[in-house]
């Protein structure tokens, strides 16, 4: 039986069941990893990955969890493809996806994500643009559950920048039933598209210390995104009271989590005692990325799996 192409370019690309369907074979999959069962549904498939963004985790997870689910993956950038002397994105979309199988793009524009699925006969992944980074909230997720058990009816706060990954937590407290509270600085509040769909989900804070005051989770990431260089100086200046400190976890509570996508830059966004403190548990959750995307691999080849 022939599945419909699905895409995953957002966390709003799944139902509810669906995302929590993934939470839970991520689980299962690190366990039987972890046992050394090897499970190889994706033998014969091949999926094309396209870095126009550097990365370490995104290729290293994606890399690794095909090889362990039995496939393969292809590396391509800009200056080893057409793609950097011009070819249209359609036609790259149209050639990739009738030789392989599924397509990874970690990009800036989310446009471009949208272009290359409306023309790819395959599934197509978000692997990061600036607006959205759905497979690493996945992963978070999943690594909340491992830790807390059940996330629904919980409070998140996000403190930094109002971009890609605040805008893939705000859907998933859209998603699986939380309430997160956004701490930026005037002038970095997330997308209006992107609170408009999560109406009801979130709440916009500008003191940190009050925001944090009894959450479950605490989240942050650099101050200075990708593609943001420039204004690194401006960036350091606003965002600097909005350090992850002591106190803000103090503030949340002994039983709270502190959560990074990494890189990290200790001393910026986050202190280096909280990061490598007792509440932190960013080496799990940097981990279950290669857990949560086999996961998300093996769905939308094959469908949910008993």
């Amino acid at each position: 039986m022939t599945l419909p192409i699905r895409h995953f370019r957002t966390l709003l690309d799944c139902t509810t069941d669906e995302l929590n369907y993934l939470v839970q074979r991520g689980i299962t999959l690190k366990m039987w990893r972890n046992q050394g069962k090897v499970h190889e549904p994706l033998v014969g498939k091949v999926m094309t990955m396209i870095f126009e963004k550097s990365s370490t985790r995104t290729r290293i997870s994606f890399e690794a969890g095909m090889a362990q689910l039995g496939g393969h993956a292809i590396f391509i950038s800009p200056r080893d493809s057409q793609l950097s002397r011009g070819e249209p994105l359609e036609d790259t979309a149209k050639v990739v996806s009738r030789m392989t199988d599924i397509v990874m793009i970690r990009t800036f524009g989310q446009d471009i994500i949208e272009r290359f699925a409306q023309h790819s006969k395959v599934p197509v992944i978000n692997g990061l643009t600036d607006l959205h980074h759905p497979c690493q909230v996945l992963a978070d997720v999943m690594t909340f559950i491992e830790q807390r058990g059940s996330i629904s009816g919980k409070t998140v706060l996000w403190i930094g920048d109002g971009y890609n990954m605040c805008h893939s937590f705000m859907h998933a407290a859209k998603q699986f039933g939380f309430h997160i509270r956004v701490c930026t600085p005037e002038g970095y509040e997330p997308n209006a598209q992107v609170q408009a769909e999560c109406e009801g989900s979130f709440s916009l804070h500008r003191d940190p210390l009050t925001a944090a005051q009894g959450v479950d989770l605490v989240v942050t990431d650099v101050w200075t995104s990708m593609g943001c260089e420039a204004e690194t100086e401006e960036r350091h200046a606003k965002f600097f009271p909005y350090q992850v400190t002591t106190e803000i976890m103090a503030a949340a509570g002994k039983q709270a989590l502190f959560m990074h996508c990494l890189p990290a830059h200790r001393g910026e966004e986050v202190a280096g005692d909280v990061i490598d403190g007792e509440q932190s548990v960013v080496w799990d959750e940097a981990e279950n990325r290669l857990h949560a995307q086999k996961a998300l691999m093996e769905f939308l080849l094959l469908g949910q799996q008993n």
